[in-house]
């Protein structure tokens, strides 16, 4: 049984989908800076379980489309395009899991759709509940130094260094986020001189982790090929418009059966209120049936921990499918 391929229209855009096996639907968004291809392992171990696993490039990444204007990527366009797949493809409903910027999507299409959202899964990025507080004022800064998502949002500046060489672009950002990553601190992690530049003048190791080829590189090369990180940095150009446009759902709960996983050395950990966020992630989503920290694993945690997490997302398929 090989992944096939295909596009769809859904929600304005152009978008290319990869699927694999039979049964219900289990709907993987991707985050940054990623595409299809960090959930193949998943993917198939779905697929032989008796699932059928549908992972798109989602809007700006890859062979889907990626429109220029900034107000083009909030999270409203971003759910709208997960539900439109899923009118595309004739799904009254799917489990649906995101990683990173995927799993922003994947709570929210719980939060807004769970008549067609039948369980979700967060990995790495947990369920944030709207606060009284707009969320660049929150961001870290101090010295000259500035949070990387400030840093992102500067129109132009991100974009110019990491599309320059996209190769060792993606070869550094897969390292700095990696739990192989050990002595690097929480600041290294997530500030950047203001003005930039975020990459220049880090060393990388002499091979990168064992769960991360040459293979691999060359696959998430190509796809940022196609359009570069303009689209995918407007994700982060939109935090505080989405902020602004999620008002209505402030203080709902997810109400669908829910798992959450992060690795132990996941940067996000290191975030302001993380500590008290992740204990108390039930008060915010009833139904959460598994919440682990995982040990030794970064952010890539499909990636680092593919049998793992594949085996988690198996058994809460099977207890709502």
């Amino acid at each position: 049984m090989d992944i096939q391929h295909r596009f769809v229209r859904t929600n304005g855009i152009r978008m290319h989908v990869a699927e694999i096996g039979q049964g219900p639907a289990v709907l993987l968004c991707h985050g940054f800076p990623e595409c299809w291809y960090s959930w193949r392992h998943q993917m198939t171990a779905l697929a032989d379980a008796g699932f059928r696993a549908i992972a798109p490039d989602l809007r700006g990444y890859g062979q889907t489309d990626a429109p220029m204007p900034v107000d083009q990527y909030t999270l409203l366009h971003l759910v709208g395009d997960v539900i439109g797949l899923l009118d595309a493809l004739d799904l009254p409903q799917a489990m649906i899991v995101g990683h990173d910027w995927g799993a922003p999507i994947a709570w929210h299409a719980a939060l807004m759709r769970p008549d067609r959202i039948r369980a979700v899964a967060g990995l790495s990025v947990p369920w944030f509940p709207r606060t009284a507080t707009r969320p660049s004022t929150a961001m870290p800064g101090a010295n000259g130094r500035i949070f990387y998502q400030s840093w992102f949002a500067i129109e132009g500046l991100a974009e110019a260094e990491f599309d320059r060489d996209l190769r060792a672009t993606l070869s550094h950002l897969t390292w700095l986020w990696s739990g192989d990553n050990v002595g690097a601190s929480a600041d290294d992690l997530t500030m950047v001189a203001e003005g930039g530049p975020m990459l220049a003048g880090r060393q990388l190791p002499a091979t990168l982790p064992s769960w991360v080829s040459d293979a691999d590189l060359d696959v998430y090369a190509a796809a940022f090929a196609h359009h570069g990180f303009r689209g995918p940095l407007n994700w982060y150009r939109n935090i505080d418009r989405n902020w602004e446009l999620l008002a209505p759902w402030s203080g709902s709960r997810i109400t669908v059966p829910a798992i959450y996983l992060v690795g132990e050395r996941d940067l996000l950990l290191t975030f302001r209120g993380m500590d008290r966020l992740v204990p108390n992630l039930a008060r915010f989503i009833p139904d959460l049936r598994e919440k682990a920290i995982v040990p030794g694993c970064g952010h890539w945690i499909q990636r680092e921990q593919a049998a793992l997490v594949s085996e988690a997302l198996i058994r809460l398929a099977r207890a709502t499918g």
